[in-house]
């Protein structure tokens, strides 16, 4: 413990630094008003924004993306409360309780709650952080290549397993992100592989133009007019404060909401999604007055807020500890560090201690500077809700084109990520979820490698996964997984069949 006070102290003392106390506050600041823009998402955001970062150092970059992803954690509260449209997904529970509380005068107190919830949920998380990624790396250096491949492989089926659309769906979009990390020369032989003669691809299809094809441009695509617009209810000052009561019925949602968002959010998947509704349907459970939730519960705004918060804290351990994303947002952070020259993993709190540190002790910082920003600039955020989209999405466009260029002023990627919006859009028509060909693409060299190693160790025998009791182990996990999510299709078919049957049995005879 002592160990880990003093490299905190160290991290302290790179965070403190002028450059990345700005760098901090650009990505808070901004990652507020992603959350708050309707249809964007963190993931968008940090997608968009990625190529402004290439200037940076690797700490500064780290810094300023996750400060845009804890920060629309933040800013998506607020348009869900002032105008009832989550500005992200994780938003989605704050507006059936939040906006009821604004209609009654109390916008105000819901956007204060929202706030301090999500600052003691994220501090919360960023001590857990503290506590807990260090451990998890040491144990995690223990990992080989067959352990390294049954761990990507568990958290692809996880992902799936967690996902809103069906297993097979998400592993079909996962299989193309792989197939697509597959372009490109060949680490162990040299050879060009699917290039199409075109020198570009020679490193492989970039997460950049992908990321801000699929969720920049696709998101722009996909968003309808309609739902971008409505009534702005904009809170008096004096109003911000919560009541004695209000303070009361909070406290123990955000408790709650704290510990159990940072739990789901070390399991892959859409984790601060997954804990908004949970947390939500929590508090119904255990209050007294459950009739009050959907009128203006103050439970049904402090619990899912601190969730998301906490979750996505929770989502960078083993992220950091382990170098494996959770999903597509700490995918192309990832990604980012990568194009840094920065390898997340085991390694890296020894490797790159400066990073590491430095970004935990940041995320305090953050935190802080978010509930600063929230509070004070709200009457800026309902200004930025009220310029129209005509304008606004063009804007968005244009940058997106500009960052893509920049990146390697290159025009095969400025083609790859208008192929991919177009990509993007269609997936979303038909339902599916784009964030596992994201997922896929980041982790594929990773994956071909180990498991190519692993086949080296072992003579080309498979079983070697099956030999060694960490990989077994997580294997087995994704039998069982997706024996379970067999199980509940033929479970939904049969009952399906069942009542297909007794609506013939009861038809008159013709």
């Amino acid at each position: 413990m002592e160990v880990t006070l003093l490299n905190l102290m160290h991290g302290f003392s790179v965070a403190f630094q002028l450059d990345n106390l700005w760098y901090a506050f650009l990505g808070c600041l901004v990652g507020t008003l992603v959350g708050v823009l309707p249809g964007i998402g963190p993931l968008s955001g940090i997608s968009i924004l990625l190529p402004v970062t290439f200037g940076l150092n690797a700490t500064q970059a780290v810094i300023m993306l996750a400060g845009i992803y804890y920060g629309s954690q933040y800013g998506g509260s607020t348009t869900s409360i002032l105008m009832r449209i989550p500005g992200e997904a994780s938003s989605v529970m704050t507006c059936i309780d939040g906006n009821a509380m604004a209609r009654k005068g109390r916008a105000g107190s819901a956007l204060c709650i929202a706030a301090v919830g999500s600052f003691i949920a994220g501090t919360f998380g960023v001590i857990m952080l503290t506590i807990v990624a260090p451990p998890l790396a040491t144990i995690a250096l223990r990992f080989g290549p067959p352990e390294y491949t049954a761990l990507l492989i568990l958290g692809l089926v996880f992902l799936a397993y967690m996902s809103s659309t069906s297993l097979v769906r998400t592993l079909l979009m996962a299989c193309v992100g792989l197939m697509l990390g597959m372009i490109g020369i060949d680490n162990m032989t040299g050879h060009f592989r699917y290039s199409f003669d075109l020198v570009e691809l020679g490193d492989g299809i970039g997460i950049v133009p992908v990321a801000v094809g699929l969720f920049g441009l696709g998101e722009i695509l996909s968003t309808p007019s309609h739902k971008v617009t409505g009534e702005v209810i904009s809170p008096k000052y004096r109003e911000l404060l919560p009541n004695r009561q209000e303070w009361k019925e909070s406290a123990w949602p955000i408790a709650r909401g704290s510990v159990l968002g940072f739990i789901i959010g070390i399991i892959p998947g859409s984790a601060h999604v997954i804990s908004s509704f949970l947390s939500y349907a929590l508090e119904r459970r255990v209050s007294k007055h459950p009739e009050e939730f959907g009128k203006g519960a103050v439970a049904g705004v402090a619990g899912p807020e601190s969730a998301n918060n906490a979750a996505s804290t929770g989502a960078f351990v083993p992220m950091l500890a382990l170098g494996i994303p959770t999903g597509p947002i700490t995918a192309v952070l990832i990604g980012a560090l990568m194009i840094h020259g920065v390898s997340v993993g085991p390694q890296l709190v020894n490797d790159h201690p400066d990073v590491f540190w430095g970004f935990v002790a940041s995320m305090y910082v953050g935190n802080l500077m978010l509930l600063l920003l929230n509070l004070p600039l709200v009457g800026l955020f309902v200004s930025v809700l009220r310029i129209p989209y005509a304008y606004l999405y063009p804007l968005i466009i244009m940058f997106c084109i500009i960052g893509v260029y920049e990146v390697n002023h290159s025009v095969v990627d400025v083609w790859i990520m208008l192929i991919m919006g177009v990509v993007g859009y269609a997936l979303r028509k038909f339902s599916f979820d784009p964030a596992p060909l994201v997922l896929g693409l980041v982790i594929a060299p990773i994956f071909e490698q180990s498991l190519r190693q692993s086949l080296i160790m072992s003579n080309g025998n498979y079983l070697i996964f099956f030999s060694r009791p960490i990989s077994a182990a997580l294997i087995a996990i994704c039998i069982i997984l997706l024996a379970m999510s067999a199980m509940t299709y033929m479970l939904k078919r049969k009952d399906w069949r069942d009542k297909l049957a007794e609506a013939e049995a009861g038809e008159p005879s013709a």
